[in-house]
């Protein structure tokens, strides 16, 4: 497999196989892999989530929790250089709102792309694409609609490569 372009966006809606997808391109770099989880454990239905990612990546993978300091989590990583998978970027939009709001979230994916044009290693993002649904009835989550979508245009001007996943389809997105 051809090492794909870094950093690169893999964008989908839930459950359509971008994580999978994410994963199979990271074996085309050598291991050991970095998996930055933004996920946090609330509830044992997550707890569950979690095991089976992790069981489906198995020994090569060195999990990182960085549930809200994204770019000072890659900053660090890049100075032992190896390739980083962050899963997902949706999640950590969450935590920083709901900790922070709305302006904590804007400054911190402009800081986040600030770090992806200069860390040296590969990096792979995985985010949902949270725009083709109805409008929410409630105004946090249109709020959260609204900032992700924000969020995922500015990550996606920042990376060298965009991919959107469709029932397990990889569709190329940037560079066409």
């Amino acid at each position: 497999m051809n090492r794909p372009p870094t950093p690169h966006l893999i964008l989908g809606g839930a459950r359509s196989g971008k994580s999978t997808h994410a994963e199979a391109l990271m074996s085309a770099f050598s291991p050991p892999y970095r998996y930055v989880a933004t996920a946090e454990v609330l509830d044992e239905e997550m707890a569950r989530r979690v095991a089976d990612h992790q069981s489906r990546r198995g020994t090569l993978w060195q999990t990182v929790e960085c549930p809200l300091a994204l770019p000072e989590t890659l900053v660090h990583l890049a100075a032992n250089p190896a390739p980083i998978l962050v899963d997902c970027l949706t999640l950590w939009y969450s935590n920083l709102l709901l900790r922070s709001g709305e302006r904590a979230v804007k400054t911190s994916v402009m800081a986040l792309c600030d770090v992806l044009s200069t860390v040296s290693s590969p990096v792979l993002l995985v985010s949902n694409e949270v725009g083709c649904g109805i409008v929410p009835e409630n105004a946090l989550a249109r709020s959260y609609r609204d900032v992700a979508g924000w969020a995922n245009q500015q990550v996606a001007k920042a990376c060298r490569a965009v991919t959107y996943v469709v029932a397990g389809i990889p569709l190329a997105l940037k560079p066409r």
